[in-house]
């Protein structure tokens, strides 16, 4: 690559990183306790299932209970921290509790940590790929 190139390569990237960045806006630290309490809730597998579950609509606990394969205390229990953190709305009808996500956000929020997650194992195979071609050789 002749030196041009090199310098026309770093500058798009630079300008792509600066487009990327987004002004930091600083939080009091009532607010980061909210965000953490969010990312908190989401750190459990089964709370994560509960929210892919609820991607296509509204559930009764029941329903969750069948589709995840969990005991019905279990489900409930994480509903409830899921709903603390804002993150699903309950709506109640005669004796049946139905549940829905409250925020889309969280779903965008997903798919950009599984697509972050997949570009990079992809990118490890790729590497392990290329090195057992090289030891081949």
């Amino acid at each position: 690559m002749t030196r041009t190139q090199l310098t026309y390569n770093y500058l798009v990237m630079k300008a792509r990183i600066e487009k990327a960045r987004k002004p930091s806006r600083a939080m009091t630290p009532q607010a980061l306790e909210m965000v953490a309490a969010r990312f908190r809730a989401m750190g459990e597998p089964l709370r994560l299932r509960i929210l892919q579950t609820l991607e296509n609509g509204e559930l009764s606990v029941s329903a969750l209970t069948e589709t995840i394969g969990s005991t019905q205390p279990n489900i409930s229990k994480h509903l409830k921290v899921l709903q603390d953190a804002g993150l699903l709305q309950r709506r109640q009808q005669g004796n049946v509790a139905f549940y829905s996500i409250s925020d889309p956000m969280v779903l965008e929020l997903c798919e950009t940590v599984c697509s972050r997650l997949r570009d990079r194992l992809e990118a490890q195979v790729g590497a392990l790929n290329g090195l057992v071609l090289a030891v081949r050789r």
